[in-house]
């Protein structure tokens, strides 16, 4: 985990746009996922309400954050975007993830699906702010963990969620 975290450092201190900051993050995390010593056991635990974020590391200036979250089967976000950057990565499981983007008429606003992922072990994704709409579950029966990367103190925020959507949704 200290190499990871060594290597996130780096990447985060080049102070590069937010999307390109994770890509690279990204590139970073990619060799690391399914390797069985990562995480530790209390990190790998779920919750059977909903699915469980594991706070791994906050960067003491408050530039990224690494988290573990745990998906149960069947568990799921609401629809959301983020208050910053992020590198995603699937470290055990399957994670499904619906992509939206926002659509206004002038009077009232509704998503559109514009895209379903299908992200398997050592898939890895990355987005900035805006246009970075989703929703992410496990439809698969065992526990699904992704290790998220963001540019933002998610130990002061709790959170990375910037808002969560209540608009229609145009589902595929």
């Amino acid at each position: 985990m200290h190499r990871l975290i060594g290597a996130l450092r780096e990447v985060v201190d080049r102070g590069l746009p937010p999307d390109l900051t994770a890509y690279l993050v990204g590139e970073q995390l990619a060799p690391h996922l399914g390797t069985a010593d990562l995480l530790t056991a209390d990190q790998q635990v779920g919750d059977p309400d909903r699915y469980r974020q594991h706070l791994i590391h906050a960067e003491t200036d408050g530039s990224f954050s690494l988290v573990a979250l745990v998906w149960l089967s069947g568990q799921h976000t609401s629809i959301h975007d983020h208050v910053s950057w992020c590198a995603t990565g699937v470290h055990q499981g399957v994670e499904s993830e619906r992509r939206f983007r926002l659509v206004s008429d002038g009077r009232a606003g509704r998503l559109v699906a514009t895209e379903d992922v299908t992200n398997p072990v050592g898939a890895v994704c990355g987005f900035a702010p805006p246009g970075d709409i989703h929703r992410v579950q496990n439809c698969g029966p065992d526990t699904a963990i992704s290790l998220h990367v963001y540019g933002a103190d998610i130990a002061r925020l709790g959170s990375s969620v910037r808002r969560v959507y209540r608009l229609p949704a145009d589902e595929r």
